[in-house]
């Protein structure tokens, strides 16, 4: 199987430092800091990255239940959204909103959500993240 990797490093304290990260293909990288996590500042974040994770992985796993069903689709976008909250003295990340739009000929709505229902329930980083989080989906044929 296939082991991925990534780096971060953080310099400093917790409300002044930085980090960096980068991953271990080389294909990204970048900056965050307290203030791009928990104060909006422009800029990237673990839930970030996390989010597109599972926006990735969830359209391929989408698009893989469709071909296999019969309904190959033309295309999938999935916007992802992860939410950390303050719960109890920490944080944790506590709910995943997904928001997936396909053009797939031939399939009618109710096959269509039975299938994105599928994928966010089978998709690697669903799997890692069920039981922790809370997800939503809204998924609509265009």
């Amino acid at each position: 199987m296939t082991t991925s990797r990534a780096s971060a490093v953080w310099e400093g304290k917790l409300r002044d430092g930085k980090g960096t990260f980068k991953a271990g293909s080389g294909a990204f990288s970048g900056g965050y800091s307290f203030r791009t996590r928990f104060e909006g500042a422009a800029g990237t974040n673990p839930e970030e990255l996390i989010a597109a994770a599972e926006a990735a992985c969830f359209s391929m796993a989408l698009a893989g239940g469709l071909e296999a069903g019969g309904a190959p689709a033309t295309r999938v976008e999935t916007t992802a959204a992860c939410t950390i909250d303050k719960v109890g003295d920490g944080f944790k990340i506590t709910t995943m909103d997904l928001k997936v739009r396909a053009r797939v000929p031939g399939i009618d709505a109710a096959k269509f959500a039975a299938a994105a229902e599928a994928a966010k329930e089978g998709c690697p980083v669903s799997s890692a993240l069920k039981g922790n989080v809370r997800f939503t989906l809204d998924a609509k044929l265009e």
